[in-house]
């Protein structure tokens, strides 16, 4: 029996164009980010890969509730992208610092000490700084709302302005931009 292919869709949002890759058996999305199909493609596996693509249908097939979020998260619903049924693989220290990143709201920020620490692993400040190297579901696993213990932007994957104005668009910078720096 062969699986369906992956079902891709892109959405307009501040900081850039996000791409997703939705599994159109569950609804999950398996891949998604700012780096464009190709990137986006590349955080499958290859027997993931190995399925195949094809845009979604239009109304958004697999993609739909990803699609909605984003457009609404767009549009000032910045809670919109908590609920996006997500999926990707990883040992179980990183399964539980994707599932706390997503408990950090929109207007909030942490550090990968308290990432690590809330993922059950106060020590595993690297290991929390990995989670969000290797989150392949941004913006859904926020990685973007991780800051450097002293307030700075740190990294990210998709360059420190489109962090920033994902940042700046939920309201996280707001209180205090003078203490992040590019």
């Amino acid at each position: 029996m062969t699986s369906a292919p992956f079902q891709t869709a892109e959405a307009a949002v501040p900081g850039g164009t996000v791409v997703v890759v939705a599994d159109p058996l569950t609804g999950e999305v398996v891949a998604s980010g700012f780096g464009g199909l190709e990137l986006t493609w590349s955080f499958l596996t290859p027997a993931e890969q190995a399925r195949g693509h094809e845009p979604a249908p239009v109304g958004g097939g697999a993609a739909k509730s990803a699609l909605e979020a984003l457009r609404r998260y767009a549009d000032g619903d910045v809670d919109a992208l908590d609920d996006v049924a997500v999926r990707q693989p990883g040992g179980p220290f990183l399964q539980r610092a994707w599932t706390e990143l997503r408990g950090v709201h929109a207007g909030e920020t942490d550090s990968y000490a308290g990432l690590a620490a809330r993922a059950g692993s106060p020590a595993a400040v690297r290991a929390a700084g990995q989670a969000c190297a290797r989150n392949k579901v941004a913006p859904f696993v926020p990685c973007h709302r991780i800051l450097r213990t002293d307030g700075t932007l740190g990294g990210y994957a998709y360059g420190l302005p489109v962090k920033q104005a994902l940042l700046e668009h939920e309201g996280a910078l707001a209180a205090a931009p003078q203490q992040l720096a590019l």
